[in-house]
């Protein structure tokens, strides 16, 4: 099972800011395929230069996946190995790779996990939020179907888990909370990284923390549900 088999597509879990976080096999599987497509070939170099892996990079992106996908599956029948690597953490999670992944299965190509780091689970654990039942969507719609997933966010009785880039944190908190109500929320900033940082709180101290700062770094928001913790309601 350990050994690199001929026309396998890899999706191999990279890490997301430290690069210790890397596992034994995702070193070795990455050292031993023929081919690595990579979201960012330059993001890759520097995570292969720094365990000294020397390999063909192509390009697999948002943008070009459709046209790159069947070149991709060619080469995977003919018996080339493939590692699908994103630009930090799991393949497919708020990233490219669901395309390809189909397209191999559809052609009957193996297709492998190499499991590892992915952000909302760490984010998620170290929320103080129930983590027995949660939902992950991802980032948010910027403008269609925004306001009608927050509709549905806002009955979910679950823990809600969402990706949100440093230009739009201060909009979804306010969103969240003008849709949600207000709730408990935990909001991860650089994780694993030399300036990692979780704040704890609600939707509104949040909001106001993260509007005092200069905003950098991707974010993990992970909000109590419906029926999860709630803040206490100050009698007026």
């Amino acid at each position: 099972m350990n050994e690199i088999q001929a026309g396998t597509l890899y999706i191999v879990s990279t890490p997301i800011g430290n690069l210790e976080d890397i596992t034994y096999r995702a070193v070795k599987i990455l050292s031993g395929v023929d081919l690595i497509a990579a979201e960012d070939t330059r993001t890759t170099l520097v995570l292969l230069r720094h365990f000294n892996i020397i390999k063909p990079l192509i390009s697999y992106y948002s943008y070009n996946e459709a046209r790159r996908t069947p070149e991709l599956i060619e080469k995977l029948a003919s018996g080339t190995t493939i590692a699908l690597v994103s630009d930090a953490g799991t393949p497919g999670i708020s990233d490219p790779a669901y395309r390809v992944i189909r397209a191999a299965l559809d052609h009957k190509i193996p297709v492998v996990a190499i499991p590892g780091p992915a952000a909302f689970l760490p984010a998620l654990v170290v929320s103080g939020l129930p983590i027995d039942r949660f939902v992950f969507e991802g980032f948010l719609p910027v403008k269609k179907g925004r306001k009608t997933k927050l509709a549905h966010m806002a009955l979910e009785e679950r823990t809600i888990v969402l990706y949100e880039s440093p230009h739009r944190i201060l909009r979804t908190l306010a969103d969240l909370r003008t849709v949600l109500g207000e709730r408990e929320v935990s909001v991860s900033r650089e994780l694993t990284k030399k300036f990692e940082e979780v704040v704890r709180g609600t939707l509104t101290e949040a909001h106001s923390y993260f509007s005092s700062k200069t905003i950098k770094g991707e974010f993990v928001v992970v909000v109590a549900g419906t029926s999860g913790p709630q803040p206490e309601q100050t009698e007026t």
